[in-house]
This record gives structure tokens, C-alpha cells and sequence, in this order.
């Protein structure tokens, strides 16, 4: 029996297999628990396993490369229209086998320990930064309920802060101090707990090499260079820095038909963490260089700023790629006279 290809639906406890042949017919379909996963791929000679590239699937493709076999990563969307009718574990296997025979379909690349650790950072980060802004939120409105409203802002953050500390000074009442407190107190640990992972996000920053080098960009810091390296991986997977920025969802979505070629608002895909810190980046290039760099004072004279800041986050997105791809470091252009 020879298999060319394997499709595997990866779950917590039970996986299904589907195998086919040169000719594309099943000759493998087989329900195995957790613990048999791997003694049965251990007994089959090296072939291509495809999976869907969700939850956990990274580890299952470094445990399969181990045992000499070919691993596929593949975007989820895209296997979903492969499905036949009725959704089961056997259609998905199914239908992954059937979505590797489509060139279309760019592979997702396998992360390493390394890359999967300090992404794993980025995570928690995120979701650290989203509590303490839902905290600082909640501060606001407890204190707006009586009179106490300031800017938007860190600056505005910190005079309320300082305002919830001493209750008893504006009148509030004595039974609202439990409350200030509990929610100054939460502020204050998120954001030292935030302070902590950024400390080790910066540190294998430094460690990277390649990380280090996408730093070098204007409007990209250790946080978004670390996030690249980790994210992307090999850049050579992309023929060009425009492929990168599609990836990101930087370019726009295009709805064309005939001669009639229609472009809408950038398509949102793939990582929004990605796009959000490129973005971000670009707004605050724009901030310093906006008067200065002829490019941008001259989108900025056509465009509004939110589309001007996307346009260059797809440009940053561009140039990361050449940096990655190339093994070069950064050379920024030279000012015009």
C-alpha cells in the first residue's frame, strides 16, 4: 500500500486520517486516539501530510518532520471550500488531501520552538494591554459618574489616577473607595506585568539577528520587528514584498470584472496584530517625518491621514521584505534637495 498523500484533522484527543494513492483514491481512512498518533506514522514510509493550520498544528508538524516526513500547512479558509456537503472529521480529512492539489494554495511555514515562544510573549502582551485599557476605561467611568472627567490619553489616565487615590478629598463617597482602589490596584500590576514581557521581548530582539535588522525601518521598533521575524519566518516563501503586504491585508480588495477593474478598502487579512503595529508605526513616522519626506507630503496632499498611514505601513511591509529576503541591512534613502 502506497500513499501519496496524507490528509490529517488534527483535534485534542481523537484524529482522523485520510490517505490516497497516485491515482487520488482513498485507500486510508482511520480514526486514531492521541496517544497512537505518532506510532502510526512511525510504521509508514516518509509521504506528504497535509493539516490545517490551527491550534496546535505547528507542534504535530515538527513531531512528523522528526519521523522523515514531509509536512503541509494549510489556511483553514481554504480547505473549507473543499468540503463535501455534510461537515465530518472524514470530509475534513478529505478534503485537506484534496485542497495539497491545489497550486493556489501557498503552504503556511512551520515555526520553530523559538519563533512559537516569543510569540507566545506577544499574546499575553496583547491581551495584558487590552485588560489594563479596559481597567483605565472603567476608572473613567467611575469617576465621570461624578463630575471627574480628563483628556483622553495617558496624560488624562494619570490625572485621574491620582484623583481616585485621594476619594476623600473631592467628596466622593466612602463607599466608593473600594472600588477606586480595586481598579488602581489592577491598573498598576497589568502594567508591570506588561513592563516584564516587554523587557523579555526586547532581550531576544537582541538575540535575533534578523530582528535587529528589521529595527533599523523607520516605524519599526523592537515590539513589531520581533513580531515579524517570528511571524513570517522564511521571507523567500514570498516571490515579492507586495506578496508580503497582500498576506498582511494591506492591499486593497479587488472587485473587478470585464475591462471593469473596481479596488475598494484594504481586504483585512491574514495576522491583524501585524497590520495594527505596522500601522501604528506608520502613523507615528508620520508625526515626525510628515513635512519632511517629499513621498509623504505628497500622498498626504491627495489622501486622508488614516489612508495615507495605511499606504505607508504596505511600503514599511515591502521594505521589511527585502530586508528579510535579501540579507541586507536598511539603507535609507537619501533626503531631496
Amino acid at each position: 500500500m502506497e500513499v501519496k498523500l496524507i490528509g490529517l484533522d488534527i483535534a485534542k484527543r481523537v484524529f482522523q486520517v485520510c490517505g490516497v494513492d497516485e491515482s487520488g483514491a482513498r485507500i486510508v481512512s482511520k480514526r486514531l486516539r492521541r496517544g497512537a498518533l505518532l506510532g502510526f506514522f512511525a510504521e509508514l514510509s516518509p509521504t506528504t501530510v497535509g493539516m490545517e493550520a490551527c491550534s496546535t498544528a505547528h507542534y504535530w508538524a515538527r513531531e512528523l518532520m522528526a519521523l522523515g516526513h514531509r509536512v503541509r500547512l494549510l489556511p483553514p479558509g481554504y480547505v473549507r471550500s473543499y468540503v463535501w456537503r455534510n461537515k465530518t472529521d472524514a470530509a475534513d480529512a478529505a478534503a485537506i488531501c484534496a485542497a495539497m492539489g491545489d497550486a493556489r494554495i501557498h503552504d503556511v511555514a512551520v515555526k520553530s520552538v523559538d519563533q512559537q515562544a516569543v510569540l507566545g510573549l506577544h499574546r499575553a502582551r496583547e491581551l495584558l494591554v487590552r485588560q489594563r485599557t479596559m481597567t483605565g476605561n472603567a476608572l473613567r467611568h467611575q469617576l465621570a459618574e461624578f463630575g471627574e472627567i480628563a483628556p483622553q490619553g495617558a496624560a488624562g489616565l494619570t490625572r485621574l489616577r491620582a484623583l481616585a487615590a485621594a476619594p476623600r478629598a473631592l467628596g466622593l463617597p466612602p463607599a466608593l473607595a473600594p472600588a477606586l482602589t480595586a481598579l488602581l490596584t489592577q491598573w498598576a500590576s497589568l502594567d508591570t506585568q506588561i513592563r516584564e514581557l516587554e523587557q523579555e521581548i526586547v532581550q531576544w530582539h537582541r538575540s535575533n539577528e534578523v530582528s535587529r535588522r528589521l529595527a533599523a525601518i523607520p516605524g519599526i521598533g523592537p515590539i513589531t520587528a520581533s513580531a515579524l521575524a517570528a511571524s513570517v519566518g522564511d521571507a523567500g516563501r514570498f516571490r515579492t514584498g507586495r506578496q508580503l503586504a497582500a498576506w498582511l491585508g494591506l492591499t486593497p480588495r479587488e472587485h473587478s470584472s470585464g475591462l471593469k477593474r473596481r479596488q475598494g478598502a484594504i481586504s483585512k487579512r491574514g495576522d491583524a496584530y501585524l497590520r495594527r503595529l505596522l500601522v501604528l508605526g506608520a502613523h507615528a513616522v508620520m508625526r515626525h517625518r510628515r513635512n519632511s519626506d517629499p513621498w509623504l507630503v505628497s500622498l498626504c496632499g491627495r489622501r486622508p491621514t488614516a489612508v495615507a498611514a495605511v499606504a505607508l505601513a504596505n511600503k514599511m511591509a515591502r521594505t521589511a521584505w527585502a530586508v528579510m529576503a535579501r540579507e541586507e541591512t536598511y539603507r535609507p534613502q537619501p533626503a531631496a534637495a
